[in-house]
């Protein structure tokens, strides 16, 4: 199983910490995977909330490749509508140069409505075509190094792509699938599959089997192995980590609702969010304390043990999978987050590397 670590950038939990400690932490994080034996360093980007805040991923993970030698960066998800292709382009172009190649390339659609308010010009209604038009651009321009477009949203006079791309992008891009349509988009890229660990595996099971079958209909190939992101705590005693990590996955959990807004009825008229929409009606009969139980059921923490007993589980269900996880959130003590990060690397990542 290749691991790596998810950075989020939340200040949502924690009282009185400047946006400047947030990173301090997160970065300190970061960039103790490589040492700690990890693969990934993945980063997300978000905008403007407590939720989550890291405006341009490639920007960050190009000081985390700097810091580094081995241990490969990626992005969790580029949100394509919120950005420019051509400039996505030429970005993961030179984060790859001057990484030595060490780039995975992930990206998104984005689902936050007090997001897409605050992007100028930018309809979320427009998300979906906007998401397929600018990332075939992107993609195609990461394997022949020009990028052109014809369409509506971006259209492009062909142009070069500098520096171009030394090494090709094929099996080093992700894309970020939760509803019908993203899953659709997701295979005709030949992408893997990016999920988040918030509901039961049982019932995502699905929707991952759908993936896989598009992805050999439109590639004529197997698919690639699918990513997961989940929130781990790591501790020696199974009741300080349960107790631990349900307090602050909860409060995790809260930031989520309130940033995304997962109850609220507005996906009912937004063009492409259907299945958002019956979501939230769904997760508005099962109640907070519903929601939470659930979420909670899905991700993986406890004591070392615990932990790769639940995704022995999950890969038994689902399937081999790349990993994730993040280590801080929820207002969570930095301290406690190092020790939860240093724990589980030193008895659960072995484990699963053998995978």
């Amino acid at each position: 199983m290749d691991v790596g670590t998810q950075h989020f950038f939340p200040s949502y939990g924690w009282d009185n910490i400047t946006d400047g400690q947030v990173y301090t932490d997160e970065v300190e994080l970061a960039l103790m995977a490589e040492d700690l034996g990890f693969d990934v360093v993945w980063a997300v980007e978000h905008h403007f909330e407590d939720y989550s805040f890291c405006p341009d991923n490639t920007q960050l993970l190009s000081y985390i490749a700097g810091k580094t030698s081995r241990i490969d960066v990626g992005t969790a998800a580029v949100i394509m509508p919120w950005n420019e292709p051509m400039r996505v382009a030429e970005k993961v172009a030179m984060l790859d140069e001057l990484s030595g190649g060490r780039v995975r390339f992930g990206i998104g659609r984005g689902l936050s409505r007090f997001e897409y308010g605050r992007m100028r010009g930018i309809e979320m209604s427009e998300s979906r075509e906007r998401f397929d038009e600018g990332s075939v651009m992107v993609m195609d321009a990461l394997e022949t190094g020009v990028i052109k477009g014809d369409g509506p949203f971006y259209p492009q006079e062909p142009a070069p792509i500098r520096p171009k791309p030394s090494r090709s992008f094929a099996g080093r891009t992700y894309a970020v699938a939760s509803s019908d349509d993203s899953i659709d988009s997701c295979a005709r890229l030949g992408a893997a599959m990016v999920m988040f660990a918030d509901r039961s595996w049982k019932s995502r099971l699905p929707s991952i089997e759908q993936w896989r079958e598009l992805h050999q209909k439109y590639n004529d190939s197997p698919p690639p192995i699918p990513l997961v992101c989940d929130f781990i705590y790591c501790h020696e005693d199974a009741a300080v980590a349960q107790a631990r990590a349900e307090e602050h996955l909860s409060i995790y959990l809260a930031s989520v609702l309130s940033h995304y807004e997962i109850m609220g009825d507005h996906f009912a008229d937004l063009k492409g969010y259907d299945a958002y929409a019956k979501a939230s009606g769904a997760l508005n009969k099962m109640g907070d304390a519903g929601f939470l139980s659930g979420f909670l059921q899905a991700t993986a923490y406890g004591t070392p043990q615990q932990i790769i007993d639940k995704l022995a589980e999950r890969r038994a269900l689902i399937g081999d999978f790349e990993f994730a996880p993040a280590f801080r959130f929820g207002g969570l003590p930095q301290d406690q987050a190092v020790a939860s990060m240093e724990l589980f690397a030193a008895e659960v990542l072995p484990t699963l590397h053998t995978w």
